[in-house]
């Protein structure tokens, strides 16, 4: 980033950030945090968001996006094969490049690194974290950048044994020891970080985040009792929106992962909830393919794959790619705006190249600049057709 453009960029965001600024020098310096339910602050503040520009902002020689109030930079499914501790040029191209999009904040869909292996042992879990930190946490940090993630399948799955226990209860310890580190502190304002970093809220230039452990495809009653108590807040309410983030997405839309296991059980359900507390958006991974949506009042960003294994999209014949999302939103208007780049080629992907719709094992979505009653009669006819 040159001189001038690093200026502008510490001249924009003080004028909201003093708050996110004292948590990431708790970050970088490895201050000590508050492990209660509550953080160490009494009240949550919400920061104010900095005054909307007409700047269009990106790194050199790519499209620029015009900056909006809130810009978020969204990363997913980093993570190579199982126990690696490589990452795909992809993904240090992309940690590389978005201080250069300037956001206010990165958002990741989970699958940071390749666990989810029984054989794995502590010293290879360990190492995982390690080299996660090295290229993406790290650097992160280094930007002055906070972090807001949910754990994926690849990071400390919940899935059960008959005992009741967790199958991957390691990973699920290392992955707590790694992020709850001092050291490691993702410079977030939490809300609530009791279970972090399974689930949590916490707050950000006056947008609500509401992180649950969709990890498998059941969430626990308990979990849910606790998304409905944190949603319905006072905190929750008065911001000025609300986002929703989990690894597994309510609806399926992408080849080989279009099953029951794939996607949250009872979405329907989950998306009513969602929507009575008006989230406006619910952020996923692990399907390996960006796809744009919406269903009834909310509205679904299936994050692209930056690490290996990308799959085409449910309905398309288009080839598979690894992409990389900006989020600009207006807050007086309540509306968002994607671009999101091909990481290959570092060209702006047109959603209209994407299917208008994808059916699925337990419903349709519909992409996000097309309404339902756009959608043909023989659109409307579409049933689901397994991909494998």
């Amino acid at each position: 980033m040159g001189l001038k453009r690093r200026q502008l960029f510490v001249l924009t965001g003080s004028l909201g950030g003093l708050g996110l600024a004292m948590v990431v020098h708790k970050a970088l310096t490895g201050a000590p945090f508050s492990g209660n339910s509550t953080p160490a602050y009494s009240e949550p503040k919400l920061t104010p968001a900095p005054t909307a520009t007409a700047q269009a902002i990106a790194p050199k020689g790519l499209f620029a996006p015009v900056r909006g109030e809130v810009r978020i930079a969204v990363i997913s499914d980093l993570n190579s094969a199982y126990g690696s501790t490589e990452y795909e040029p992809e993904v240090d191209k992309a940690i590389a490049l978005i201080p250069d999009w300037q956001p206010d904040i990165v958002l990741g869909g989970g699958d940071m690194v390749a666990g989810q292996s029984p054989s794995l042992t502590q010293a290879e879990i360990q190492a995982m974290w390690a080299s996660f930190d090295r290229h993406v946490a790290a650097p992160l940090r280094q930007a002055g950048l906070p972090f807001g993630f949910t754990i994926g399948n690849h990071d400390a799955s919940a899935a059960l044994a008959v005992s009741g226990k967790f199958l991957f209860a390691q990973e699920r310890q290392l992955a707590a020891a790694y992020w709850n580190h001092p050291k490691h502190h993702p410079g977030l304002e939490f809300v609530d970080r009791a279970q972090f970093p399974f689930y949590y809220t916490f707050l950000h230039k006056e947008i609500f985040y509401l992180v649950w452990d969709a990890s498998t495809s059941q969430i626990p009653a308990a979990q849910l009792a606790w998304v409905e108590k944190s949603l319905a807040s006072a905190t929750a309410q008065s911001a000025k929106m609300r986002i929703a983030i989990g690894h597994l997405p309510l609806y399926a839309v992408a080849v080989g992962r279009d099953e029951l296991g794939e996607v949250l059980a009872n979405a329907d359900t989950l998306r009513a909830m969602l929507e009575r507390y008006q989230v406006h958006t619910y952020i996923s991974g692990h399907h390996h393919a960006y796809y744009p949506a919406h269903r009834g009042k909310l509205e679904l960003l299936h994050s692209g794959i930056l690490g290996s294994g990308p799959r085409p999209l449910l309905n398309s014949d288009l080839p598979p790619f690894k992409a990389l999302t900006i989020i600009d939103i207006n807050l007086a208007e309540h509306s968002t705006r994607y671009t999101t780049y091909n990481m290959k080629t570092l060209q702006v992907v047109d959603q209209k190249i994407l299917p208008r719709l994808i059916v699925g094992p337990n419903g349709r979505v519909v992409r996000r600049d097309v309404q339902e009653s756009e959608l043909t009669a023989s659109e409307q006819a579409m049933t689901y057709t397994p991909s494998n």
